[in-house]
């Protein structure tokens, strides 16, 4: 019955989980906790979900092999309900929603609809707080269950964000205190804006979500949109098309001055000239309105489900006082820099609307992450650009995306980057993150002073530069790596949640994936601990939940069965006694094809 234990595995407890969800494998709770004296001892809720009776036939009808799929999933359920709930029958479903944010996971996040849907209706349909109990939980989880078991296993790339989401706060809070710099007014619009207002939005690539700050409001892209456009056109017509018309090197000039490389073509596309010509690429045989549509349309999908919008305020007042930008625009026309057909004031009116695009801190976060995950939204899913068009825009950003501080910034941050007059910083950590500050005031370069500060915190904290080595670097801290990942200290948390019974630890344990056989230096289990103190409800769990093997000595020649007798626990001994029995009977080769079948499917929902 349990040959899933022979499997090398790191994670034989979750294993025999899932196999335990079709077959369970004791007549009765009373049968367990009865001693030699007739002791009853009580047990709690979630034990007697596990002690189903199964001691008939091992064989499965087609039926009931068509359901493996379900019963795994219902295990998985519900070991994750117990772990959320660390152990209770009914949680406040502010509870709930509190233990999704420590993960990332907001209400907002489309993969959750279906389960805020939900909550919404239990709470319309409850008179006084909502109290979540199983039958709740698996309506809300749904089609959630993989995404969630992976964010309570800690399986996210960041996983342990509550503290990570503390840090960036304190960052934040060391940013705000920046009080130099101007805000922008050449556009008039743009001066409108408090030099107060500061805030940071970050999203993973797993879709872990964290904001501080003014991360609600408003506000233009600005040059921000440069990486954007230049991505869609290579996303659209290819690297090679593109870079016909413009360059790929850093210029060493301001960022709107009149100059073009030996091929007279715009360095790259992060300057005013480079984006320009990059606007004429975009859906050229289109008009004005299916090209701009076809744009927003990318943002969009780009930002998931959160704010994409436009200012029309701010594109009038860019054509009113875009003098630079229209000499910009003849002298590229003089060099032939568009190609054939194009309409140099509509490419220019072009630039000028996408300049004008509004997001927020939040939307710009996760179009930072879709550019970090390889051009796939993670709040969805979408694949929004090629793999080529994001490897190429990074590629820009970190060589020419932050004005003339390109060069120390990739020096300093060692990140692709890109800056705005608005006060915006896009700022992406490949296959990790991406992240959106936006602060008003500018410093003499451009760029924003609390997004330049706030960067600059973040690297010199987290190895987040690209040239950080993740092996032997250990002045700075890694959040990719889960705080027990050393398997010495792993052991000795085991241990001391047996000893002290701690079953909500051990089912945390359990769901990591730990080993719940692995043995400390005396050969001792974790089982054998919680059978010396007489800790029968860990036991239970260890046994019905776990299935580690009971059979394992330590270096004194004792099971735990001998450690209990020992100690005169005497219900411990009658459940480990009947459970001895047990798992010698799943020896058998008769179900050997019962568990392989078992693997197989949860090999395919896992």
């Amino acid at each position: 019955m349990h040959c899933l234990k022979r499997l090398k595995t790191t994670n034989p407890g979750i294993l025999q989980l899932f196999k335990n969800a079709g077959i369970a494998t004791r007549v009765g709770a009373d049968s367990i906790v009865l001693s030699k004296t007739q002791q009853v001892v009580s047990l709690p809720s979630w034990v007697a979900a596990s002690l189903h009776t199964h001691r008939a036939s091992h064989q499965k009808s087609d039926a009931e092999q068509g359901q493996s799929k379900n019963r795994l999933m219902s295990s998985m359920e519900d070991l994750l309900f117990y772990t959320i709930t660390e152990g209770q029958e009914l949680i406040p479903l502010s509870q709930f929603i509190s233990a999704l944010k420590k993960n990332g996971l907001l209400t907002t996040d489309p993969r959750l609809r279906d389960c805020v849907r939900q909550m919404r209706q239990s709470t319309r349909d409850s008179i006084g707080p909502v109290m979540m109990d199983k039958k709740l939980f698996r309506r809300c989880v749904g089609n959630n269950i993989m995404l969630l078991t992976k964010a309570f296993r800690k399986k996210f790339i960041i996983p342990d964000f509550e503290v990570f989401a503390q840090q960036i706060d304190k960052m934040y809070d060391s940013a705000q205190k920046q009080e130099g710099g101007q805000v922008a007014d050449y556009i008039p619009q743009l001066a409108k804006f408090s030099p107060d207002l500061w805030g940071a939005s970050l999203c993973t690539i797993d879709g872990q979500r964290h904001s501080v700050g003014d991360t609600k409001v408003p506000f233009c892209l600005q040059s921000c949109v440069k990486p954007l456009e230049y991505a869609i056109a290579v996303h659209e017509l290819n690297s090679d098309h593109v870079h016909q018309f413009v360059g790929k090197e850093p210029s060493g000039f301001k960022f709107n001055k009149l100059s073009l490389n030996e091929e007279d073509k715009p360095h790259n596309p992060m300057v005013n000239a480079g984006a320009i010509v990059i606007s004429s690429l975009i859906k050229l045989d289109s008009n004005k309105a299916e090209r701009f549509d076809y744009v927003m349309d990318f943002l969009k999908r780009m930002a998931g489900t959160e704010y994409v919008g436009f200012s029309n305020a701010t594109f009038q007042s860019e054509r009113e006082t875009g003098d630079r930008n229209y000499a910009i625009g003849y002298y590229l026309k003089e060099k032939k820099c568009f190609p054939d057909n194009a309409d140099m004031t509509a490419a220019l009116d072009f630039y000028f609307q996408l300049c004008s695009i509004e997001i927020t801190c939040e939307s710009g976060s996760v179009m930072a992450a879709t550019l970090a995950n390889g051009g796939i939204c993670p709040i969805t899913g979408d694949r929004v650009l090629s793999a080529e068009a994001v490897r190429n825009t990074l590629s820009l950003m970190h060589s020419c995306g932050m004005y003339d501080f390109s060069g120390q910034f990739a020096f300093h941050v060692g990140l692709p980057a890109k800056s705005g007059v608005s006060g915006a910083v896009l700022l992406v950590v490949p296959n990790v993150m991406g992240m959106m500050c936006w602060s008003p005031p500018l410093d003499r370069l451009g760029n924003s002073v609390r997004g330049i500060h706030f960067c600059q915190e973040l690297v010199s904290y987290f190895n987040f530069h690209n040239y950080d080595n993740l092996r032997h670097f250990t002045k700075k801290h890694d959040p990719r790596r889960r705080s027990d990942d050393d398997p010495n200290k792993s052991v000795v948390n085991l241990m001391f949640a047996a000893f002290s019974g701690d079953v909500s630890a051990l089912r945390r344990f359990a769901l990591s994936g730990l080993n719940m056989e692995q043995s400390d230096y005396d050969s001792r289990t974790a089982l054998h601990i919680a059978a010396a103190e007489g800790h029968v409800e860990a036991v239970i769990f260890l046994t019905e939940i776990c299935k580690v093997n009971p059979h394992m000595k330590d270096r004194w020649e004792n099971t735990p069965l001998d450690d209990a007798m020992q100690f005169g626990h005497n219900v411990v001994v009658s459940v480990l006694q009947e459970y001895q029995c047990l798992y010698a009977d799943g020896d058998s080769a008769s179900n050997t094809e019962e568990q392989k079948s078992q693997l197989d499917t949860l090999k395919s929902i896992v």
